[in-house]
């Protein structure tokens, strides 16, 4: 059997729920359960998430009480009414945008169904009702937890891997063969897709944010990874090893020496550009297959360009160290 697990929003909807009855019980209000169950509609993953489900189905509830007005009280009190009433009310949720909130507008168009009688002090119960539950729920959702810790260990694996995959790549240049599986590869793709996931939640739990500095990071490392599986081929596929290799081997080891958060790209551009200096230096081809190994390196180079530009063009973390990519 599974061991039992109590996460810390499972946690929130139980609080949530005991604070919304308690309320709506103190407050002599009709219906008061129904409170705990709008809470618990509104208790959502990210503080962001909370406010806009909080906002839609007032709204949706709101419009549900016109509904109610025009149906219930100017046709009937009947099954079929209510039916008829649901059939047109989706459709302008939907269309307004406010669909997630037909469940918590569907409660309240039950109680006035019950009750057989809209009256102004059941509108305000009503209210009441949704102020309550909606309220609690906002208010139990503005605690959560920091994944800061998290986000800093993806950034840490995802820095590992990548100088992993740059000393491979740097290794091959050098030798011209290599046991390497690859797998950094494949395991790079999947943290970029779990960090970035995670940093635009964090983005959700700040109210006044827009982005962060994790899900820019993490942005840029995937356009950089774009770019490093483009080089790869390039490099496996080299005719021949040309002299010309050793020098773009030689950098790439530095490169993958110095993988940071920080942001000192600049001073590897410079790196590169001597690189291409030094490459230029070197003697002509001697064979069509060293021309063409020169050509595929010269195009490595270009993508370590655009590699180290896209590094530049981001502010970066904080970090004491200098010199490093």
């Amino acid at each position: 059997m599974k061991r039992l697990s109590i996460g810390y929003r499972t946690l929130k909807t139980a609080v949530g729920v005991i604070i919304a009855i308690s309320l709506a019980q103190l407050l002599q209000l009709d219906f008061f359960v129904s409170a705990g169950i709008l809470t618990i509609l509104c208790i959502q993953p990210t503080k962001k998430r909370s406010i806009r489900a909080a906002l839609s189905r007032f709204i949706a509830s709101l419009i549900a009480i016109g509904y109610a007005s025009i149906f219930l009280e100017g046709i009937a009190y009947h099954p079929v009414v209510v039916g008829l009433m649901i059939l047109l009310f989706i459709p302008v949720l939907v269309s307004l945008r406010f669909a997630d909130g037909f469940v918590s507008s569907s409660v309240i168009i039950f109680h006035i169904y019950s009750v057989g009688n809209l009256t102004g002090s059941l509108i305000l119960n009503e209210i009441l009702l949704m102020v309550v539950g909606f309220g609690t729920a906002l208010l139990v959702n503005m605690y959560m937890p920091s994944i800061e810790k998290k986000l800093d260990d993806y950034r840490y694996q995802t820095e590992v891997l990548y100088a992993k995959i740059l000393h491979e790549m740097a290794g091959y240049l050098k030798d011209g063969k290599s046991d390497w599986d690859g797998k950094e590869l494949i395991q790079t793709e999947e943290l970029l897709k779990k960090a970035k996931a995670l940093a635009y939640q964090d983005v959700e739990n700040h109210v006044t944010r827009l982005e962060n500095k994790y899900y820019r990071y993490f942005d840029m490392r995937q356009d950089q990874f774009e770019i490093i599986e483009r080089i790869l081929p390039k490099i496996s596929t080299l005719p021949v090893l040309v002299k010309h290799a050793q020098l773009i081997a030689d950098f790439l080891n530095d490169l993958a020496d110095h993988v940071h958060a920080g942001n000192t790209a600049y001073h590897y551009l410079d790196k590169l550009e001597v690189v291409k200096k030094e490459f230029s230096l070197l003697p002509l081809p001697e064979s069509h297959q060293e021309f063409q190994s020169m050509a595929v390196l010269y195009q490595v180079i270009e993508e370590l360009d655009a590699y180290l530009e896209i590094k530049q063009s981001y502010r970066g973390f904080t970090n004491k160290k200098t010199a490093e990519e």
